[in-house]
């Protein structure tokens, strides 16, 4: 599994201006955005990554995203681009080629062939989900969002072909139901979750790299026999507030490398595409059940910094954000 980092920056729209009640059954369509170069605009390193992260030069500027429901010859086909808050829905998309047909042949990268991520606008729900594939390409999986707004979808996957990049293409979803904006969690470095508690170390630097230690511990006590998720311990994604510019990151090692450990730390290396506030969410995995830890950090504190910044617990979600079904945990 390639240990370096997967940046993908969305310059998502702006949000749209809700009421007391969020348009039921109003027509929203996903939008488009203007054609981006096809070049592969995820990897940031300045050479090939090696084992442990290396690689990460970092001073490359990834090209912006974005609206890219549409990119390197594949569109995302959102057919579900509306459900009701609070209700189980069945979300369904194709991914489709320069010519409309639905795309089939997938890489497995990370253990799947494709990733699916939901955030609302405001990042206060987020979602992880393995969506089932048919026979003629089309993408289902249950989701039950519990908030009227708007959302991101973000669908990441590689197509099997000679020389394939990986791509993350986004869509707008719409939740209908009374709206109510919320602000965003105020930054932290310890978020607390179904009893265990995970602290973040190390900082989100705009334009160079950085480690980003996350420690797990239950009842005071570390968690050291943390299980493998995805081919690895643990996975982050980092989501920036505003335009919900898109960085997917995967840890420093993997499991069965010789020197990584199975907790209570998991280490990555992140570069943020500029200053600004972000989200983080890390699903681990233990004793069999894969759970989502939640932060706030603003990038573009200097080392010494972080002092200054809050550190009081997050607050524990009460809807985990992670499916390979669907359902959260």
């Amino acid at each position: 599994m390639q240990t370096g980092v997967k940046i993908t920056a969305f310059a998502a729209a702006l949000a749209a201006t809700f009421g007391t009640a969020y348009g039921v059954g109003q027509a929203l369509d996903p939008v488009a955005a203007e054609p981006a170069p096809a070049h592969d605009k995820q990897h940031t390193a300045s050479g090939p990554p090696g084992k442990g992260g290396g690689g990460h030069g970092g001073h490359e500027t990834a090209p912006a995203g974005g609206l890219q429901i549409s990119e390197g010859g594949y569109t995302l086909d959102l057919h579900t681009p509306r459900v009701t808050a609070g209700e189980r829905s069945d979300l369904r998309f194709t991914v489709r080629d320069t010519r409309g047909r639905a795309v089939t042949d997938f890489r497995r990268v990370h253990d799947k062939e494709l990733h699916l991520i939901i955030a609302s606008r405001d990042l206060g729900t987020f979602r992880h989900l393995h969506p089932s594939r048919a026979a003629d390409g089309t993408w289902s999986t249950p989701v039950d969002l519990p908030k009227a707004g708007g959302y991101r979808v973000f669908a990441d996957f590689t197509p099997e072909r000679k020389h394939a990049e990986n791509l993350t293409l986004g869509a707008d979803l719409a939740a209908s139901g009374p709206y109510r904006p919320q602000e965003l969690p105020k930054p932290q470095r310890i978020a607390r979750v179904d009893g265990y508690e995970v602290e973040l170390n190390g900082d989100l630097r705009p334009g160079k790299p950085g480690e980003l230690r996350l420690n797990v511990s239950r009842d005071g006590k570390p968690v050291t026999d943390l299980q493998p998720y995805l081919g690895a311990y643990g996975h982050l994604v980092a989501l920036r507030s505003g335009d919900l510019a898109y960085l997917h990151v995967h840890p420093n090692g993997e499991p069965g490398d010789g020197s990584t450990e199975p907790g209570p730390d998991v280490s990555f290396t992140a570069t943020a595409p500029s200053s600004g506030s972000y989200r983080l969410f890390l699903d681990f995995k233990h004793n069999g059940v894969v759970r989502t830890a939640a932060f706030t950090v603003h990038a573009g504190w200097a080392t010494g910094d972080t002092a200054d910044a809050p550190s009081h617990p997050a607050e524990e979600p009460g809807t985990p954000g992670h499916s390979d079904d669907g359902h959260g945990h």
